[in-house]
């Protein structure tokens, strides 16, 4: 647990200093994109192939170390849907930070979408195992009553069938 906090410092470091650094030099080319799908099909578009795998690749893989931690540390996080929601959530408040407070950097909705789908890949692959097996499944009060009644029913059927019928 303590390598897991560990690792998600250094992720929290890591996306500050990618996302959070302010670049003066680029502050007549910066555009917000509120528009989903639109930077991405701008990178494809671009001639050199290499510049839109950085691009669309340097984003998915930024937001892999969420989706392989984010179980790990919270629990209650574990799940397909919630880790899409709270990865999008965390996303779009640095994409807000970066666009509103850091100079010469803009929001791009696009990005938030490519991080989110680096979590899904990386709970996908790895989180969803490293989280079940540091924390089980909880069964819940209304689970063991489900599962009595369940047997309840199943000895109830299982003593009717073992009576022979009436002549």
């Amino acid at each position: 647990m303590l390598v897991a906090f560990v690792c998600m410092v250094a992720f929290a470091v890591l996306l500050a200093r990618v996302t959070l650094v302010p670049s003066p030099a680029s502050r007549s080319l910066v555009h917000a994109n509120f528009h989903p799908l639109a930077s991405i099909r701008a990178y494809l578009d671009q001639p050199d192939w290499r510049d839109s795998v950085k691009q669309i690749g340097g984003n998915v893989v930024l937001g892999v170390p969420f989706g392989m931690l984010l179980p790990v540390l919270f629990p209650r996080t574990r799940g397909l849907v919630r880790v899409v929601v709270v990865t999008a959530f965390v996303m779009l408040c640095v994409e807000t930070a970066q666009g509103t407070l850091v100079e010469g950097r803009a929001f791009d909705i696009d990005d938030v979408i490519l991080n989110t789908t680096g979590a899904l890949l990386g709970y996908l692959l790895v989180g969803r195992l490293i989280g079940r097996a540091l924390h089980p499944r909880r069964r819940h009060w209304w689970q063991s009553y489900r599962v009595a009644r369940m047997r309840e029913r199943a000895g109830l059927r299982a003593s009717r069938s073992s009576v022979p019928p009436s002549p």
